[in-house]
């Protein structure tokens, strides 16, 4: 992305064009490039787009949970003096997403969730702990979650492999698996009002469409739907 990330305030962030504004909630391998196509179409219908770091890596452990990241994006859209915000996350950042929409209702004015945990804690690590060293395992987890493989390149399977053989990082991910099972939101969710759009990939292995559909019944408001054909995106 040619767009330089601007450090203020204690945030970190790449913002672009001006209007209403569309805040992206990363996943938790997901960098700020994954959603460069988004970053670019919207600021041309009158939207500012901006995608926070969330602090995955700098938060101390015993507080790395989702409940710290929605505290967190509420003081960057205080920070940002921002009003009718538009929410867009995927995996991790749309259950950061969920809670953050179901405590701060009057900041949110649209939610679009895809490949969301919050149902379900598989979303968040897979099919179970990941496997240090095996360089091969990680690059085949890390395709599965693309519609195309050779999305996945190299560089991206090296940036994972490295995740998950360091030991504080490896915690993290660990501690906030264990904090998506504790924030379940089937409990909260026929209680949001918020305008809600849900995006899920039909071929997703790590999410799949039935988790889609389970959030389709339990958010009792009028919903826009629908299954695409990509796997899932971190």
């Amino acid at each position: 992305m040619e767009e330089s990330l601007i450090k203020e305030g204690g945030f970190a962030y790449i913002e672009k064009g001006e209007g209403r504004p569309i805040i992206i909630l990363h996943g938790l391998m997901g960098g700020l490039s994954n959603f460069q196509g988004v970053f670019e179409y919207f600021p041309t219908k009158n939207y500012k787009v901006i995608i926070p770091e969330l602090p995955v890596d700098s938060t101390p452990i015993l507080k790395t949970n989702v409940a710290t990241f929605s505290k967190f994006i509420f003081d960057f859209i205080e920070f940002k003096k921002l009003k009718d915000v538009v929410l867009l996350g995927n995996s991790l950042g749309g259950h950061v997403g969920l809670l953050f929409t179901r405590d701060y209702p009057e900041l949110v004015s649209g939610l679009i969730i895809t490949g969301s945990s919050g149902l379900y804690e598989k979303s968040m690590i897979g099919d179970g702990y990941p496997k240090r060293g095996n360089y091969e395992y990680i690059k085949a987890k890390t395709e599965e979650v693309f519609y195309d493989p050779e999305i996945a390149t190299k560089e991206i399977v090296d940036e994972v492999f490295a995740s998950v053989n360091n030991r504080e990082k490896l915690i993290r991910t660990l501690s906030l698996a264990k904090s998506a099972i504790r924030h379940n939101m089937a409990d909260d969710l026929p209680n949001m009002i918020t305008k809600t759009l849900i995006i899920w990939g039909k071929q997703d292995s790590v999410t799949p469409p039935n988790v889609a559909e389970d959030f389709n019944s339990l958010l009792q408001i009028q919903i826009y739907y629908g299954l695409i054909n990509v796997g899932m995106h971190q």
